[in-house]
């Protein structure tokens, strides 16, 4: 290896560098990377912050993540809950503790109780990066993004500045990173790419969570930098009862399941965004109109749609299956 010196950086041979470990390592098996950065995304009410403890408590306790995804080496956990007091993130991980039959006093996660934490002030870079260094945790969640600093979310040169260095941190501490964040209302396309704001965060993933609204139940998709992804999970947020507590819960019988041949196309994830705000029939023509496409394209959407069961046809227009007894009264 050949040494820097005061006018260099350090380099080596290629030949020289350490061999990749086999396979991909997980933090949380299929969900989320070793050491990887990343957020947990979706719209408002979707789950974000359930997921984000789901996964806390699962690296904290070794305990299947959504009761399904291993957690091959467990250890600390470390959270921050910026629009939670203290009291109702315990209430929160008590009940996903009684739902899993685990002890909250044998729960390696640490909470930080601080008022505010801002990762745009020196000040409070720097007490977090002693935090790690002190607790030396295997994840670090911070939800969710907008409350922890002031930058402008829309300007690269901002977002680059803040990510580097949470960049910094997952390098310093060798700490999985999963920020919570908010997906585009009206986001098209590619989950990753519907994040609010620059699209400098999508770039900086390792692996990404996106929480979406698809056929009346919430799915959650997942990407990695460095794995391919698996198959989208139906998810529904259960109401538990005192002794079981709320918890994400995957759909998982025959009609339930849902493969990513099913999964509707950019143009039908808009299509269905547009009527259920509206909360009525709408007509190709305001679809159209609303959604600014040729009526080609539109045809060909809601034929999909209509064909997987998403949409139903009524007399003044198209509705969301599931929906229309607001509309027909009931059978």
């Amino acid at each position: 290896m050949t040494e820097s010196d005061d006018l260099g950086l350090p380099v080596c041979r290629v030949g020289e560098l350490d061999e990749p470990a086999e396979g991909t390592r997980w933090l949380v098996e299929s969900l989320w990377g070793q050491a990887a950065v990343g957020f947990a995304a979706g719209l408002p009410k979707l789950g974000k912050t359930w997921l984000g403890l789901d996964i806390a408590l699962s690296v904290a306790t070794g305990t299947p993540c959504l009761d399904r995804f291993p957690v091959p080496d467990p250890g600390e956990v470390l959270v921050y809950l910026a629009e939670d007091h203290p009291a109702s993130v315990r209430k929160r991980l008590a009940g996903l503790c009684r739902h899993r039959g685990l002890r909250l006093d044998q729960v390696a996660v640490h909470v930080i109780t601080a008022p505010a934490l801002r990762l745009d002030l020196e000040r409070d870079r720097d007490r977090l990066g002693q935090t790690l260094a002190r607790i030396r945790p295997r994840l670090l969640v911070l939800d969710p993004l907008v409350r922890l600093h002031r930058r402008d979310e829309n300007h690269s040169g901002d977002v680059a500045e803040l990510l580097a260095f949470l960049r910094d941190l997952q390098r310093t501490h060798d700490v999985a990173i999963l920020v919570v964040h908010h997906m585009r209302k009206n986001g098209a396309g590619h989950a990753g790419q519907a994040l609010r704001g620059s699209g400098d965060f999508h770039a900086w993933i390792d692996s990404g969570l996106y929480l979406r609204w698809q056929r009346d139940r919430i799915v959650l998709t997942a990407e990695h930098r460095d794995a391919p992804a698996p198959p989208p999970i139906a998810l529904r947020l259960a109401s538990g009862t005192e002794e079981s507590g709320t918890y994400l819960e995957v759909l998982d019988s025959p009609q339930d399941n849902l493969s990513c041949p099913q999964a509707p196309s950019a143009m039908g994830d808009r299509i269905v965004d547009q009527l259920r705000s509206a909360h009525r029939p709408l007509t190709r023509f305001e679809l159209r109109k609303l959604l600014r496409v040729n009526n080609q394209r539109l045809g060909e959407a809601i034929t999909h749609l209509e064909g997987t069961g998403v949409l139903v046809r009524l007399q003044h227009g198209w509705y969301l299956a599931g929906h229309t007894e607001a509309i027909t009264g009931p059978e």
